[in-house]
């Protein structure tokens, strides 16, 4: 069984491992159908999409209009101004067939120029607000990659009281001092102030680099389920995060497995063996 936990101030148990609907950016619909039908029997309940996600919102949306929303939904706003923010989180509920999701989430919020519209005037926070005042939206998160991402995120936090932050978060990310230190910081200020953590590129093996590109993951996976395994448990072991799954249906019931089995972390013996047996690289320097 998929352990849970509970989703920061939201009053939801959310599974660990949330289901990154990024799979779908351009599914066919009776793929996307049949990844629904198995995230539920394994009874992942969050689903995490946006409007960037190519046709995810729609595809998704087709599968809630026949089926309801039996999970958490939560979605994302790459818009930096109030009223383009705002119409597309209306034309993100459209798609969806719903009339509110449990989460809008500012994406990708890790650059200056974005930071500084965002919370200026004018800017998406405007938006965000105004969609949960009128029961568009119940919670407001805020996702980014890179590097500078959790200091961003913790300049976040001093502006808005977010109830979610996502940044990625691996063995091989870890190892870098400075993230890891702010990593770090940053989840210290989310367990004071109960805002979730959650996590993206857990299994990325590496950048594709010269490797064809055979999966519809922007960075090159984790493949084998022993080397998931070990990724999986290492990321579930601190007890704190949640693990968005990987952006390819295929790969994903091999996340779920290794959710599902998950007992106690690895040790960093066994991290640096995998490490150096993939040659492993970090997808952000």
């Amino acid at each position: 069984m998929i352990p849970t936990l509970p989703f920061g101030r939201t009053n939801h148990s959310s599974t660990r491992t949330i289901f990154g609907a990024a799979a779908f950016w351009d599914t066919p619909q009776k793929d996307v159908d049949a990844t629904m039908d198995l995230i539920l029997q394994n009874g992942v309940n969050h689903v995490d999409t946006a409007s960037s996600y190519g046709k995810s919102e729609q595809l998704l949306g087709d599968w809630i209009r026949r089926h309801g929303r039996p999970f958490f939904l939560a979605t994302k706003t790459g818009e930096r101004t109030k009223q383009a923010a705002y119409d597309q989180i209306r034309r993100s509920l459209d798609l969806l067939h719903v009339d509110q999701v449990d989460m809008i989430q500012l994406h990708a919020l890790h650059e200056e120029p974005d930071w500084t519209t965002a919370f200026g005037p004018g800017g998406v926070i405007e938006a965000v607000v105004q969609a949960r005042n009128e029961g568009l939206v119940r919670f407001i998160g805020v996702t980014g990659h890179g590097v500078p991402v959790p200091e961003f995120h913790l300049r976040s936090l001093e502006q808005f009281d977010f109830d979610a932050v996502l940044l990625p978060y691996s063995y091989v990310m870890m190892q870098n001092p400075g993230y890891a230190e702010n990593f770090n910081r940053l989840a210290a200020l989310c367990k004071e102030r109960n805002i979730a953590v959650q996590t993206i590129k857990t299994i990325t093996r590496s950048p594709w680099n010269e490797v064809h590109q055979d999966r519809t993951t922007w960075y090159r996976p984790l493949e084998q389920q022993a080397d998931i395994d070990l990724a999986v448990h290492w990321a579930l072991g601190n007890p704190q995060v949640f693990l968005n799954t990987a952006g390819d249906i295929n790969i994903l019931p091999r996340v779920l497995d290794a959710a599902h089995r998950f007992e106690t972390r690895p040790t960093d013996e066994q991290m640096n063996e995998l490490v150096l047996r993939l040659k492993m690289q970090p997808l952000f320097v």
